[in-house]
């Protein structure tokens, strides 16, 4: 289906990679407070900064322009606002890769999205620059929090007050209650921090593991026989209160900690690859939330499950490594969407488009490969979609099975070997250099 068919249906619209679900309720990461407003680097559109998914929505639909890792840029406001200046001075096409949808498609059905990302210096050094604004006012911040002397608040665990310094409160959670959420220098908006952590313990959740229970009694239980006294690192509501987090554009304070380590463990030891142990791949279903640990146990669901075999198909249509990328990714947007991939059905929700597909027997029905074959399809639908890691080129194996068959093997035969000295290639090369010579 061409671009322009699938834009009727604005809800559907994906602005960004998708995330598998994880343990976490939420996945913000570090943003500014307060209501500034972004508006349309083309129109007068504009929109609270706390719904830029609207902005960038309306990016999309009328002026088919993406921004790539929104979610990285440092200030949203003032990213837009230097684009749109620029946009005034010059063609979009100046900063902008294009990517033509249904490129194989009729001339009228085709479409040119823009996209903008740091692939384009002056972008990369826009965002590296609001990087760093953004660091000096957080540790401008945390300065002002280290200097203010009327901080007054209970501790979340046995009441005792604390004024002064943020600091005591936070050592005095650590040694007295084993609650430690890092040290006091490495945080930064304290007073949010804090205010989440009691919002989350005042509506009986765990702060680990973020289970509810019905009282605080059992909740108490469970934190202290459970050992879950401290907070869930795979939740990125904390990450704006570490200040690591600012420190180095797109990367959290775990890929940070990840690469000090590797420093120091190189300049103490060479290498020593001897333990390595990999941690397994944990890989979603096409159509449902089944996971498993291998490849092949997803590929064996999805072909009992859901009759959808992904190596026959890859066999069958010859797909090479990107097709296979672009076919995965298309099915993953059209079940998002609740719609069957074969037959373009829509559907109310999920569960109705899985139970369509069953029924008719459309696990292995594709649409014309003119339909997903698309630029688009490059790009993940679930930005930790481990199944794309895994998938392998049938036409390098299909290369080599050919390389293989067009070369002749000779059995050794010594039968004639005067004969076969006599006419060899080699002979006939020496022959013919003497009589040269």
């Amino acid at each position: 289906m061409a671009a322009s068919d699938r834009s009727r249906d604005d809800q559907d619209s994906i602005l960004e990679p998708l995330c598998f679900p994880d343990s976490s309720p939420g996945s913000v990461g570090p943003q500014r407070f307060g209501s500034e407003l972004l508006v349309c680097l083309f129109c007068s559109e504009s929109v609270p900064l706390q719904q830029k998914d609207v902005l960038l929505k309306h990016l999309l639909l009328e002026h088919k322009l993406v921004i790539a890792d929104v979610k990285l840029v440092a200030d949203l406001p003032k990213y837009v606002s230097y684009w749109r200046g620029r946009f005034l001075e010059q063609p979009i096409t100046d900063f902008c890769s294009v990517i033509k949808t249904n490129s194989n498609g009729p001339v009228e059905k085709q479409e040119d999205y823009f996209l903008l990302c740091d692939v384009l210096p002056e972008d990369r050094v826009l965002r590296e620059n609001l990087q760093q604004k953004r660091l000096e006012e957080v540790l401008e911040q945390q300065q002002q929090e280290r200097d203010d002397s009327s901080f007054s608040r209970l501790c979340m665990f046995c009441s005792e007050e604390f004024t002064g310094n943020r600091s005591s409160l936070l050592n005095h959670m650590a040694r007295e209650h084993s609650f430690s959420i890092g040290l006091p220098d490495n945080i930064v908006y304290c007073d949010q921090f804090l205010d989440t952590l009691q919002s989350t313990l005042d509506n009986l959740q765990c702060l680990y593991c973020e289970k509810t229970f019905r009282d605080k009694t059992t909740l108490k239980d469970h934190m202290r026989k459970k050992a879950h006294r401290r907070i869930n690192a795979t939740n990125h509501v904390y990450d704006r209160f570490y200040v690591i987090n600012y420190l180095e554009l797109g990367k959290t304070w775990e890929e940070v900690q990840s690469e000090d380590d590797r420093e120091m463990v190189d300049e103490e030891e060479e290498d020593d690859w001897s333990d390595w142990r990999s941690h397994p791949v944990s890989a979603v279903c096409l159509f449902c939330d089944h996971q498993s640990e291998t490849m092949e146990q997803i590929y064996t669901h999805m072909k009992e499950a859901h009759g959808f075999d992904l190596h026959n198909l890859r066999t069958e249509l010859n797909l090479r490594f990107y097709q296979q990328v672009k076919l995965v990714n298309f099915i993953r947007r059209e079940i998002h969407q609740s719609r069957c991939y074969g037959c373009q059905e829509k559907f109310e929700s999920r569960e109705a488009v899985l139970r369509h597909i069953e029924v008719e027997g459309h696990g292995m029905k594709l649409p014309d490969m003119s339909t997903w074959n698309q630029p688009q399809y490059y790009f993940p639908t679930y930005e930790n979609d481990a199944l794309l890691c895994t998938l392998s080129d049938s036409d390098d194996e299909s290369s080599e099975t050919h390389l293989r068959e067009d070369v002749p093997v000779i059995a050794e035969d010594i039968s004639n070997l005067r004969a076969l000295r006599q006419s060899s290639v080699l002979n006939q090369l020496l022959r013919n250099r003497s009589s040269c010579s």
